[in-house]
C-alpha cells in the first residue's frame, strides 16, 4: 500500500467516486486522502475513512463492512437502553433521570462512554455547599469557640450574611434534593429525600422570615441583641453533608462499570486475518467476521470464538473453567476468545465474533447480575416511611392547636412551635447513621485486609446463610506442584526426578514447571536430552544418556511395553485423590523398565479446612463450584468438609447456580479469584474476591480480601455484624431525639409547665442527637476482628 496525490492534470476535476469506507461520493482532484492498495486506488472522503481503510483494507474491498453493517442493523434496530438503580423496572432508551425516584438512569449494559454527569452535577454542588458551609460554621461557632466574631461585625451583619450564603445552596445546590423529595411526596413513597426537603425547607424559610421580619416575633423570643435566632448554617450543613454522602456513592455506582471495562480488556484489540491470497496482517477486532480465518502466535489472546483448523497448542483457559493447567489444542479443538495461547502457533477459523462469543456472553452475564439486583433502601428510608409523616402530622398538629388555643399573638407562636418541629426533626443525624459507620468500618475493615466496595455488600454479608467458593486460588494455591515421587524398585527418587527433568527441561507441557521447580528444590543436576518430541495428548519422551526416556499419563506408558502393575494400585489412588499422575518409562536393550511416577497436584490451602470448619460452626452451608474434574472436585471436598459440590462448571453454571439459590430464599455469598468467577460474584448477594486473583473479579465483588484467604470471610462477616448492630444503634440515637423532641417542640409541656422550645433549642437538640451518632460510629475504630466480635 502506498499514499498518492492526485493531480489535475491526471484526473478531470468533475469525476466522482465512491468512498470504500462510508459510501460518500468522493470528487476528484480536490485534494482528498488516497490510497493505493494491490494496484488499485482508493480515495475518500476524509482522513478518517483514509485511516480505517489503510488498518484493515481487505475488509473494505471485500465488501466484509457491508455485510457487518446488515448483521449489526439486523440485531439492534434501537439504541442504548438505560435503567434505574433504585427501580429496575424503569427501562428507556438514552439517559435521563427515573420518574419514580429522581436518580440518575444508568447504562444497562454496565459501562457508557459518557461521562456520568450526575456524578459532574453532584460534585460541583458539593463544593459549593462546602464553601459556604466553612464561613456559615465560622459565623456560628466562632464565639462558643472564642472568637467573637459576630460582635466585631455587628449581629445583623452576621444574619444577612447567612443569608447571603445559604441562599444558593438552598436554592441551587439542594434542587436535586427537593425535586426528588416532591416526587416521594407524589408517588407516597416517603424517604430521607422527603425528610431533608421538610427539615431544610422548614430551617431556610424560618430563617429568612426570622432575618428580614424580625418585627413578626414576639420580643420574648428575641436574644438580648433584638434579634431572632437563625438557622442558615444547619440548613447548608446537612446539604452538604448529604452531598458528602451522594458523591461517594456514585463514585462507588461508577467503578462497577469497572469489572466490564476489565473484561472487555481481557479481549486483544487485534486480530491476524489471513486473506484468501494467503496475505497476513492485523486487523482490527471489530472488523472480523464468522468465517474468517486468524492466525494466533505464541503468547497471544484468542480473538474469537471458532475452530483450531491447522497446527497446535496448549491454551490457558482459565478464562472459562479457572483452571491453571492449560489445554492442549489440535485440529479440530474449539478456542474461546480471550483465552491465552500459551507456547504453539496455529490457525483457526472464527465461528462467533462480537456479541456472540463467550468473553461477550461474561460481559452481558455481568452487566445483568449488577442490575438485578437494587441497592438496599435501608433502616433510614424504611423508618422515614412511617417518621415522615408523622412528624408532618405532629407539625400541622401543633400548628392548629396553638393557632386555636395558644396566648397572643397566636399565629406567631403557632408558627414557631409547626417550625420547631420540623427542625428538631431535621435528617443531620439520620444522614450521618449509616455514612459514618460505614466510613469507619471500612477504614478498620482495610487495616485488616478487607476491602469494602459497597455498604450494601457490608449489610448484606451478615445475614449471609450460603457460600458458594471456587476450588482454584480460594480453597487450592492455584498453582500445581509435585506433591508425591513414587520411584520403582531398585531406583532413587533423586533419579526417578533426574530423568523426568531432563525430559521437561525441553517440554512445554503444562506441568514442566512443576517439575522443574521440584528439581531444583532438590539441588540436582540435569543430564541432557536429545531427540526430545511431545506426544499431544499424552506425553514426551527423549534419548539420555543412551537410553529413551518417555513420560507421561498410564496409557503412554503402557504403550511402551513396559509393566506398570507394581505401581498401578497407588497411581489409581492418587488419581482418586484428585491428583494428575505421569509415569516414567527407560527404554534400553529392547526392554522398557518402569521407573517409578510423579503426582502432581494443586495443594490446598493451610488454613481453609480450619476456616471451613469455623464457618460451619457459625451456621454457614459451604457450596464448591468449580470448572475442574469431578474426581478432583470431590477428593478436595472430601478433604475440607465441604457441604456440596458442582464440579465441570462454566461461567453461566456458576450464575445459575447462585440465582437457583437465592430462589429458594438463601442469602448468598460467593468467594471467588478467577475471570470466570465474575458474573457469579455479581449476581450473589454479596461477592468475595480474594485479593490475589483476577482484577475482573475483584472489580465484581462488593468486598475484597486482601490476603485471598478464607479466614478473611471470618473477619469480614465479624466486621459486618457490628457495623449493622452500630448503624441500628446510631438509628436508635438520631429517633430517640426526634421521639423526645418532637412532642416538646409542638408545646405538649406548656399548659403544666409553661414551657415552649425555641428553634434554637430544637437545633442544638438537633446537633446533640449528631454527636451521639458521630462518637458511636468512631467506636468500630477499637473492633476486633478475630472470631467472636468485638
Amino acid at each position: 500500500m502506498q499514499d498518492t496525490a492526485d493531480t489535475p492534470n491526471e484526473i478531470q476535476p468533475e469525476d466522482k467516486v465512491q468512498d470504500p469506507v462510508c459510501g460518500m461520493s468522493v470528487t476528484l482532484g480536490k485534494g482528498k486522502p488516497s490510497l493505493t492498495y494491490k494496484g488499485r486506488d482508493y480515495h475518500f472522503c476524509n482522513p478518517k475513512c483514509h485511516d480505517k481503510f489503510e488498518a484493515d483494507p481487505y475488509f473494505y474491498v471485500s465488501g466484509n463492512n457491508k455485510k457487518k453493517k446488515q448483521l449489526e442493523a439486523e440485531k439492534d434496530a434501537g439504541g442504548a437502553l438505560y435503567t434505574c438503580p433504585m427501580d429496575p423496572e424503569i427501562v428507556q432508551e438514552g439517559p435521563g433521570t427515573c420518574p419514580i425516584c429522581g436518580m440518575a438512569l444508568e447504562p444497562m449494559s454496565g459501562v457508557s462512554d459518557e461521562p456520568n454527569h450526575e456524578l459532574i452535577d453532584f460534585t460541583r454542588r458539593l463544593w459549593v455547599s462546602a464553601l459556604a458551609a466553612i464561613p456559615l460554621l465560622i459565623l456560628t461557632m466562632g464565639p462558643m469557640l472564642g472568637v467573637p466574631i459576630r460582635s466585631w461585625i455587628g449581629e445583623g451583619v452576621a444574619i444577612y450574611l447567612e443569608a447571603i450564603l445559604a441562599t444558593p445552596v438552598v436554592l441551587w445546590a439542594a434542587l436535586p434534593f427537593f425535586q426528588r423529595g416532591w416526587t416521594s411526596l407524589i408517588t407516597r413513597k416517603f424517604n430521607m429525600w422527603t425528610l431533608i426537603m421538610i427539615g431544610v425547607g422548614a430551617a431556610y424559610l424560618y430563617s429568612m422570615v426570622a432575618a428580614f421580619l424580625p418585627f413578626l416575633f414576639p420580643e420574648a423570643l428575641k436574644s438580648e441583641t433584638g434579634h431572632m435566632p437563625v438557622y442558615f448554617e444547619a440548613a447548608v450543613v446537612i446539604i452538604a453533608l448529604v452531598f458528602v454522602g451522594q458523591v461517594l456513592e456514585l463514585r462507588a455506582r461508577e467503578r462497577t462499570g469497572d469489572a466490564i471495562r476489565a473484561l472487555l480488556d481481557l479481549a486483544p484489540k487485534t486480530a491476524r486475518r489471513i486473506t484468501p491470497e494467503g496475505d497476513e496482517y492485523d486487523a482490527p477486532l471489530e472488523n472480523i467476521l464468522a468465517g474468517d480465518r486468524l492466525r494466533v502466535r505464541p503468547g497471544e489472546a484468542v480473538p474469537v470464538d471458532g475452530e483450531v483448523l491447522e497446527g497446535g497448542s496448549s491454551v490457558d483457559e482459565s478464562l472459562v473453567t479457572g483452571e491453571p493447567v492449560p489445554v492442549e489444542k489440535n485440529p479440530g479443538d474449539t478456542v474461546t476468545g480471550g483465552t491465552l495461547n500459551k507456547t504453539g502457533s496455529f490457525v483457526m477459523e472464527a465461528r462467533l465474533v462480537g456479541a456472540d462469543t463467550m468473553l461477550a456472553k461474561i460481559v452481558d452475564m455481568v452487566a445483568s447480575a449488577q442490575r438485578s439486583r437494587a441497592p438496599i433502601q435501608g433502616l433510614a428510608d424504611k423508618v422515614a416511611g412511617y417518621f415522615v409523616p408523622t412528624v408532618v402530622g405532629v407539625a400541622i398538629l401543633a400548628f392548629v392547636v396553638w393557632l386555636l388555643v395558644g396566648p397572643s399573638p397566636a399565629l406567631v407562636h403557632a408558627i414557631i412551635a409547626a417550625v420547631s418541629v420540623l427542625i428538631i426533626a431535621c435528617p443531620c443525624a439520620l444522614g450521618l447513621a449509616t455514612p459514618m459507620s460505614i466510613m469507619t468500618a471500612t477504614g478498620r475493615g482495610a487495616q485488616a485486609g478487607v476491602l469494602v466496595k459497597t455498604a450494601e455488600a457490608l449489610e448484606r454479608l451478615a445475614s449471609v446463610d450460603t457460600i458458594v467458593v471456587d476450588k482454584t486460588g480460594t480453597l487450592t494455591e492455584g498453582r500445581p506442584v509435585v506433591s508425591e515421587l513414587v520411584a520403582a524398585k531398585g531406583v532413587s527418587e533423586d533419579d526417578l526426578l533426574r530423568l523426568a527433568g531432563a525430559l521437561e527441561k525441553g517440554s512445554e507441557h503444562p506441568l514442566a514447571e512443576s517439575i522443574l521447580a521440584e528439581v531444583n528444590k532438590h539441588g540436582l543436576d540435569l543430564p541432557d536430552a536429545s531427540g526430545f518430541e511431545a506426544v499431544t495428548g499424552k506425553g514426551v519422551h527423549a534419548t539420555v544418556d543412551g537410553a529413551e526416556i518417555l513420560f507421561g499419563n498410564a496409557d503412554f506408558a503402557a504403550d511402551s511395553g513396559a509393566d506398570l502393575s507394581s505401581l498401578r494400585d497407588r497411581g489409581e489412588e492418587l488419581a482418586e485423590l484428585g491428583k494428575t499422575v505421569m509415569y516414567l518409562v527407560k527404554k534400553s536393550g529392547g526392554t522398557a523398565q518402569l521407573m517409578g511416577l510423579i503426582a502432581v497436584a494443586d495443594p490446598v490451602k493451610a488454613n481453609a479446612k480450619a476456616a471451613i470448619g469455623a464457618l460451619h460452626e457459625d451456621g454457614i452451608r459451604i457450596v464448591m463450584a468449580t470448572g475442574d474434574a469431578p474426581r478432583t472436585a470431590e477428593a478436595v471436598a472430601r478433604a475440607l468438609g465441604i457441604d456440596e459440590v458442582r464440579a465441570g462448571v462454566l461461567p453461566e453454571g456458576k450464575k445459575q447456580l447462585i440465582e437457583d439459590l437465592r430462589a429458594k430464599g438463601k442469602v448468598v455469598a460467593m468467594a471467588g479469584d478467577g475471570v470466570n468467577d465474575a458474573p457469579a460474584l455479581a449476581a450473589a448477594d454479596v461477592g468475595l474476591a480474594m485479593g490475589t486473583g483476577a482484577d475482573v473479579a475483584v472489580e465484581s465483588a462488593g468486598l475484597t480480601l486482601l490476603k485471598g484467604d478464607l479466614e478473611g470471610i471470618l473477619r469480614a462477616r465479624t466486621l459486618a455484624r457490628e457495623t449493622v448492630r452500630n448503624i441500628r444503634q446510631n438509628l436508635f440515637f438520631a429517633f430517640v431525639y426526634n421521639a423526645v423532641g418532637v412532642p416538646i417542640a409542638a408545646g405538649i409541656l406548656y399548659p403544666v409547665f409553661g414551657i415552649l422550645l425555641s428553634p434554637m433549642l430544637a437545633a442544638a437538640a438537633m446537633s446533640l442527637s449528631s454527636v451521639s451518632v458521630i462518637s458511636n460510629a468512631l467506636r468500630l475504630r477499637r473492633l476486633k476482628l478475630e472470631r467472636g466480635g468485638a
